[in-house]
């Protein structure tokens, strides 16, 4: 039975030891989720953006998306992905403090219009081993972020499997995998890029 609805974006938080602790949040047991809207998705290079008067922080992560319906309770595996692509969850820091002292959810801190900049797709078999993939990010030509998905706590099986738990994935889903240390400001107008550094493949985008 195929959907009529989606995508669903899914984003995994806290899933490299080191950000977590930048952040001084405990490392998890078992993976973080949270969801944006499929509405906060554009791509790199321009999109409207909820919030432009105030300072994101940019979190760059690995994005996989789902390329064939599975049944709610199924095993996840590398099978179940068609492209991964580099993204950013841009993130209301301030407002997601604010909102996480008074023990409310945190939707609109990571889920508004132009939250989920994503670059083109590339097909996973252009990587000499899927599970170390090396990818950096930076604004304005100053290096932020490099990360290693060998490093990450969850990897994509054990993730999949995990969502499955409690949803069936639909083609189209995104997973955004979750972000290694070096988060920082990221402001309306600044230019930035994505790299997959194995590949030597740089994406550009603006705020």
């Amino acid at each position: 039975m195929s959907s009529s609805y989606g995508p669903t974006v899914y984003c995994i938080g806290r899933n490299y030891a080191d950000h977590a602790k930048e952040l001084a949040n405990p490392v998890p047991a078992e993976p973080v989720v949270f969801l944006k809207a499929a509405s906060a998705v554009r791509p790199l290079a321009e999109g409207q953006t909820a919030h432009a008067g105030e300072t994101f922080h940019h979190e760059a992560e690995l994005v996989i998306r789902i390329g064939r319906e599975t049944a709610l309770g199924s095993t996840g595996s590398w099978e179940l992905v068609d492209g991964l692509a580099l993204g950013l969850d841009l993130t209301r820091r301030e407002v997601q403090t604010k909102l996480k002292e008074k023990g409310l959810p945190w939707t609109l801190a990571k889920s508004f219009a132009g939250a989920a900049p994503v670059g083109p797709f590339v097909a996973q078999e252009r990587f000499a081993d899927i599970n170390k993939i090396k990818f950096s990010f930076g604004v304005e030509g100053i290096p932020r972020q490099k990360g290693d998905t060998s490093d990450m706590l969850f990897q994509i099986p054990t993730l999949l499997t995990f969502l499955l738990k409690a949803n069936r994935l639909v083609p189209g889903d995104l997973v955004f995998t979750g972000t290694p240390a070096g988060v920082g400001p990221l402001r309306h107008g600044e230019s930035f890029t994505l790299a997959f550094d194995e590949l030597g493949l740089a994406f550009t985008g603006r705020l």
